[in-house]
């Protein structure tokens, strides 16, 4: 008993420390080449003409900051239940061969989109939306720091999906890593300000599916509509989505960007 609880105190800063590694990186990736690299080429795409102000970045990385740490103490949990052999998880690809390897990886995403959508909506209510998720729309206008900026609450209950995957899954480490790569650039993308699909996407069978940047902006400016992560099945089938959201996607790709300086005279 005394080894597992070591371990898994050793697994907290490991997980906060992996975590942040992904989370740095493509938040890092996404700030300095859409924000700063690629600004002006992207003017048109920008979804918000607000600017966001230095003090709402320092106020992003600080909550998220906090959300890590909290994710570390989540991982550690999981850690001592897995050594336990509390958990359906394995560690041996050929027991359930690769077939299932993806399809896991598929259904915890898709899990995932559930949770996610159903806990988004009950922390909107007024009774818990200033306690667990207003930290979270202080982002009117947010950065790609804002994904993971949450009140100490609402990142218990994100990480929440770590454990009803792994308790209740048997999926192999590396398909539960590669969920949270995947769910991390996915938020990092719904919160980098800048609309990266085509101007077709959301009237086709793919806007159907995938949710856009817009989509998540605009549920950050009306603190309304739009709950979803990934899919926007949800938000179709509850009738959550905004009215005018396939309007103000089609406005913001149909923005043209600014021509580029011209070269000075010699």
């Amino acid at each position: 008993m005394s080894e597992r609880i070591w371990i898994a105190l050793m697994a907290i800063p490991a997980a906060s420390l992996e975590r942040a590694f992904w989370y740095a990186g493509l938040a890092g990736f996404a700030w300095v080449t859409l924000h700063l690299m690629l600004a002006r080429w992207l003017a048109g795409r920008k979804i918000s003409t607000k600017p966001t102000p230095a003090a709402q970045i320092g106020w992003e990385l600080l909550c998220s900051l906090r959300s890590l740490a909290i994710y570390g103490l989540v991982g550690g949990g999981i850690t001592f239940a897995v050594i336990s052999g509390w958990t359906p998880m394995y560690f041996r690809i050929e027991r359930f061969g690769w077939p299932w390897f993806f399809a896991s990886f598929a259904l915890t995403i898709v899990i995932h989109d559930t949770y996610f959508y159903w806990t988004h909506r009950l922390m909107h209510h007024p009774r818990l939306f200033r306690l667990m998720h207003g930290t979270h729309h202080y982002s009117t206008n947010p950065s790609p720091w804002a994904a993971y900026s949450f009140s100490p609450w609402e990142a218990f209950v994100q990480a929440g999906i770590a454990p009803l995957v792994i308790f209740t899954v048997p999926i192999h480490p590396l398909a539960f890593s590669s969920f949270m790569i995947w769910q991390i650039g996915f938020n990092v993308l719904g919160h980098c300000g800048y609309e990266l699909y085509p101007r077709w996407f959301v009237r086709s069978p793919l806007g159907c599916l995938f949710n856009t940047t817009t989509h998540h902006a605009q549920h950050h400016e009306t603190n309304r509509a739009n709950f979803g992560l990934y899919f926007n099945f949800w938000d179709r089938l509850m009738g959550t989505n905004h009215a005018h959201y396939p309007e103000r996607f089609a406005e913001v790709t149909s923005q043209a960007s600014p021509a580029p300086s011209a070269p000075p005279a010699q």
